[in-house]
């Protein structure tokens, strides 16, 4: 099996050969400052990735801001959803190295910052789903999900993704 993770690793399905065929770039990683916690904590074979918020090319937190089904379009939210895990993948690559240690992906928990009334919930989520297929891969990248939605997630932002990964030792 270590064979078969090896060749997804390499050449033109590599996360990173991936990423620049689809034209997308990774932000900075999310720096916490004096944060009681990590952005990934790796144990073992595993990391877990904190929550993380939609980021811009700079590494800031991005816009737009409010409610999905509200303030926002469903198509914004899944768009910030996208960021979110592009954020993810940054910090995992910083914190690992190489977004070739990751073997896979096991399970994100997307939160969704939605306005009374709004169950398009999985949608949202489907924006850092579907990113992550196209960059790990169907056998990398499928995961298990949850999808919820919240009354209020930090700064505002739409939507706020966390996440747990095998990676390779």
């Amino acid at each position: 099996m270590t064979e078969d993770r090896t060749e997804h690793r390499t050449g033109q399905d590599s996360p990173r050969a991936r990423l620049a065929a689809l034209g997308w770039a990774l932000p900075p990683p999310m720096k916490l400052g004096s944060l009681p916690f990590r952005t990934v904590r790796v144990d073992g074979d595993r990391a877990l990735v904190a929550g993380h918020l939609p980021l811009d090319d700079s590494g800031a937190v991005a816009g737009p801001f409010g409610k999905v089904g509200g303030d926002l379009t469903p198509e914004q939210g899944y768009e910030a959803a996208r960021r979110v895990a592009l954020a993810m993948m940054a910090s995992l690559e910083d914190a690992l190295g190489s977004l070739d240690r990751v073997a896979c992906w096991l399970k994100l928990f997307g939160m969704v910052n939605v306005a009374p009334g709004f169950t398009a919930i999985p949608g949202v989520i489907n924006g850092a789903s579907e990113a992550i297929l196209e960059v790990f891969g169907p056998d990398r990248g499928a995961h298990a999900r949850s999808a919820v939605g919240m009354a209020e997630l930090p700064l505002g932002v739409p939507v706020e993704i966390e996440a747990a990964v095998r990676i390779l030792t």
